[in-house]
């Protein structure tokens, strides 16, 4: 059974991370650029569709393990160095979605702690997900390879790796706290990151069939926001030899959410349930979804039990996301163009 929602040729708005203290820019043409994107991605439905029909059988998914997920470096060179298996499934499912033409990465963005591995877990403990994410170009509707997707959250109390503070303290004031007291004309946060902590960051590119896997944790939730993962995909990327990018271009950044039901369901189950300190915030009432769900448009990935029985045993999630290659940004503040 499929949780959330499923709507065909649907266009999927997909906005960044904002907090209440914390403005975000908007392009001054956003709106038209997303209604061009909006159109371009239902003519892709149909090409979608025949891939995700193609791969039906090979949905279920019965062993973590045997996916082969594992990262390493070769010794004889010093080079990162890539020891994966494909997705299990490389299909791309046919509820195209869209990344909307906002590029504030939020305030636990932090490049030189996203390291180039699928297994993002570590140490922490919460109920296992596994994420595969589709690429495709809206003006081709072909898939898209080598696109290297960026994805970090917080864990199951709520705290980012890289950033040592309280998951309960609203973002407003722990900026007070470093001296911070206009938070206006600020681009990114990463110079608060004061961790040397990994955990819930990685980033892996799309294979020859446009899909990238991850295997984390559901997330948990802190103040002000709902359950949410960041996602930014980057095109003419390097890696440096320790793992993290080099450099690269940043095309789309957005945030994946998860159905109101699914959540409850988690957030019911250990170590989630014990965070009690502050309430979740639901979908409906963050400031970002809002604005997704205003816009018309849908921005919970699907879902399934990992094993094809129970949620408490693991989450299956997938989503395709549609990309504009040539609105190139830096993912702060660089226009559309590029410029």
């Amino acid at each position: 059974m499929v949780l959330a929602h499923s709507l065909l040729t649907a266009a999927c708005l997909l906005l960044t991370t904002a907090v209440e203290a914390h403005p975000h820019p908007h392009t001054p043409n956003g709106a038209r650029i997303l209604q061009e994107r909006t159109e371009k991605a239902k003519k892709c439905s149909s090409q979608v569709g025949a891939m995700k029909a193609k791969r039906h059988q090979i949905r279920k998914r019965q062993d973590l393990e045997k996916r082969g997920l594992r990262q390493g470096i070769d010794d004889t060179t010093t080079d990162y160095v890539i020891h994966a298996e494909a997705p299990k499934y490389d299909f791309l499912k046919n509820d195209t979605c869209i990344l909307a033409p906002e590029i504030t990465q939020g305030p636990y963005w932090y490049p030189p702690h996203e390291l180039l591995r699928q297994d993002m877990t570590e140490s922490e403990v919460g109920v296992p997900l596994e994420l595969e994410i589709g690429i495709i170009d809206v003006h081709s509707c072909l898939p898209l390879d080598n696109v290297l997707l960026s994805l970090w959250h917080c864990n199951a109390s709520g705290s980012y790796s890289s950033f040592d503070y309280d998951p309960n303290t609203p973002f407003e004031t722990l900026l007070e706290e470093n001296g911070i007291d206009d938070p206006s004309g600020y681009d990114n946060w990463a110079f608060l990151s004061n961790s040397d902590t990994t955990f819930l960051r990685g980033m892996w590119p799309t294979d020859k069939h446009g899909v990238s896997s991850f295997k984390s944790i559901f997330p948990g939730f802190y103040v002000d926001r709902s359950i949410h993962i960041h996602v930014q995909a980057y095109t003419d990327w390097t890696v440096q030899r320790n793992g993290t990018v080099d450099s690269g271009r940043v095309v789309e950044t957005g945030q994946l959410f998860f159905a109101e039901d699914l959540s409850e369901q988690i957030m019911s189950l250990e170590p989630y349930v014990s965070h009690t300190e502050i309430t979740r915030l639901k979908n409906s009432n963050d400031s970002i979804f809002s604005q997704v769900t205003k816009s018309g448009a849908m921005a919970d990935v699907d879902t399934e039990p990992l094993d094809g029985v129970d949620y408490k045993n693991g989450v299956l999630a997938y989503i395709t996301i549609g990309i504009e290659t040539t609105t190139i940004k830096n993912g702060m503040t660089a226009s559309p163009t590029g410029e």
